[in-house]
């Protein structure tokens, strides 16, 4: 199709979920740029995706771990641009904490911030996606969600990034002959180059990786973009690590 395509990214006033935009902007892609609370940091990573590539990038403020605003943040979205074609579940907050002083409140916070907010964005995006017979959705674990690795002081995060592997993985087999797709990305030893370039974080932060550097947002990025590509119908259920090679549970 000659008009670009239309990406929602969640989540994305800063770390990853702004490196994801500004990539696609780069690369073509149209962005809504969604966050929560942080509106100075969200027009931050707009002035950035608009630098990469000067579009009709805009701003939605919208929490997505309530199903309500999750719903009408996607109906603004479609509004605004007649529809929506790749949504990537960036949102997602962490707790690293040791089980036995996490409590319930934070535990729900885990699962409806990462968990429900990806039910709750997906499902609203799906119908579209669908009478469309296009739709590209990428999700977020941690390393290791995929196996389940135990994971020291994240007993909650991890139980919902578990959550979030398996609920993309049957959301996938579903929608699939729709010519829609849903896959999911462990970053691994990246943390610390969430805000940093690839030529950066190599070149600054220590490695826990087999590869022998630290991995950053381009690296998260590029996957992304094999994902949602137009091309990429064959590729869906899937969990890709991006980590180096990392073979332990880390987040980020």
């Amino acid at each position: 199709m000659n008009d670009p395509r239309i990406v929602l990214v969640t989540g994305a006033a800063s770390g990853l979920a702004r490196g994801i935009c500004i990539d696609l902007a780069a690369h073509g892609y149209r962005v809504a740029i969604n966050y929560r609370a942080s509106e100075e940091a969200a027009r931050e990573t707009l002035a950035r995706t608009r630098a990469a590539r000067d579009d009709d990038h805009a701003l939605f403020q919208a929490d997505v771990s309530d199903p309500a605003q999750a719903e009408r943040l996607v109906r603004s979205v479609e509004a605004r641009y007649g529809r929506l074609d790749v949504l990537i579940n960036g949102a997602g907050d962490i707790i690293v904490k040791p089980f036995t002083r996490t409590t319930l409140a934070q535990f729900r916070q885990m699962i409806d911030g990462n968990l429900t907010s990806t039910f709750a964005c997906t499902h609203a995006a799906l119908p579209g996606m669908i009478e469309r017979r296009f739709g590209r959705i990428v999700c977020f674990g941690m390393n290791g969600s995929s196996h389940t690795l135990a994971a020291r002081n994240m007993s909650a995060y991890a139980a919902a990034k578990a959550g979030v592997v398996e609920l993309a993985k049957c959301i996938a087999i579903e929608v699939a002959k729709y010519n829609v797709t849903c896959n999911v990305i462990e970053p691994g030893d990246i943390r610390e180059g969430k805000e940093l370039t690839r030529d950066q974080a190599r070149s600054i932060v220590k490695p826990r990786n087999p590869t022998g550097h630290a991995g950053s947002w381009e690296d998260v990025a590029y996957a992304v973009r094999a994902f949602i590509a137009d091309e990429a119908s064959y590729i869906t259920a899937q969990t890709l690590s991006v980590s180096g090679g990392l073979q332990e549970a880390y987040e980020g």
